[in-house]
């Protein structure tokens, strides 16, 4: 129990015997989560099976606490899929694959960063020689989708839920955009992967609410996407560390 008695995480049950049990109603207490929820991730196989007191009761131990720690650390910055898939191999005994998952979506979360960060370039580039990056605009939509590299069908449902509606052309009403249409598609685009929450439904409305043309409130917004990525980047961090703990206790 060395692990679990120098560890931050964990400090909570320092000194303690693992083999320490509580009911299910205390363990749910614990982590302010409800009974039914414990039991739940019990029947996915997220949390190891508990053993049976001899009147009956669920009996749970500090090992059930410390996968359960690690569900919440995990469960924001990675989504509860990956969360899931995670801890099954370490069910199965296979750590590194655990490592794995998670160090997947480390670098997918860097490559959003990466793309943010050129999306800020082009913003500043149009806003400052007030032009458009892309040559012969308007576009149509097959064209606006291969320049972006967004789907189609991504396109026109955002211009149905009215988060870059796109100008018509007077003669036959097809969706025309132009280039600052163009940089507003790439800024929804970047929480497309993103787990969803609260953090996210204010930024997509933020997205909505402001004008193509309004470059500087694009720029606002991106920066709102930029500290979101940052806390999820901290939030990540601390699920590594959480899964590391678990996977040295589930060692010792």
């Amino acid at each position: 129990m060395k692990t679990l008695q120098r560890s931050l995480i964990f400090k909570d049950v320092a000194g303690r015997d693992d083999r320490l049990t509580m009911r299910l109603k205390k363990m749910a207490e614990r982590f302010n989560i409800s009974a039914s929820t414990i039991r739940n991730y019990e029947a996915k196989g997220l949390i190891p099976p508990a053993e049976r007191s001899p009147n009956g009761y669920r009996v749970y131990t500090e090992l059930h606490a410390a996968y359960l720690s690690c569900i919440q650390a995990m469960a924001q910055p990675f989504g509860m899929e990956v969360t899931a898939e995670a801890l099954r191999c370490l069910h199965q005994n296979k750590p590194q694959n655990a490592m794995w998952i998670i160090r997947e979506k480390e670098i997918a979360l860097y490559e959003e960063k990466e793309k943010l960060e050129r999306l800020f370039e082009d913003i500043r580039a149009y806003s400052n020689e007030n032009k458009s990056l892309y040559a012969d605009e308007p576009f149509t939509i097959n064209e606006a989708s291969e320049l972006t590299q967004i789907p189609k069908s991504a396109i026109r449902y955002w211009d149905q839920a009215g988060y870059v509606m796109a100008d018509r052309d007077p003669t036959n009403r097809y969706r025309r955009y132009s280039g600052s249409h163009l940089l507003k598609i790439r800024l929804i685009q970047m929480l497309q992967s993103s787990v969803y929450s609260e953090d996210t439904v204010n930024i997509r409305q933020s997205i909505g609410a402001v004008e193509h043309t309004d470059l500087e409130g694009l720029v606002n917004v991106a920066e709102n996407i930029r500290a979101y990525l940052d806390k999820i980047l901290e939030a990540q961090m601390c699920g590594i560390a959480n899964l590391y703990e678990l996977i040295q206790f589930t060692k010792d």
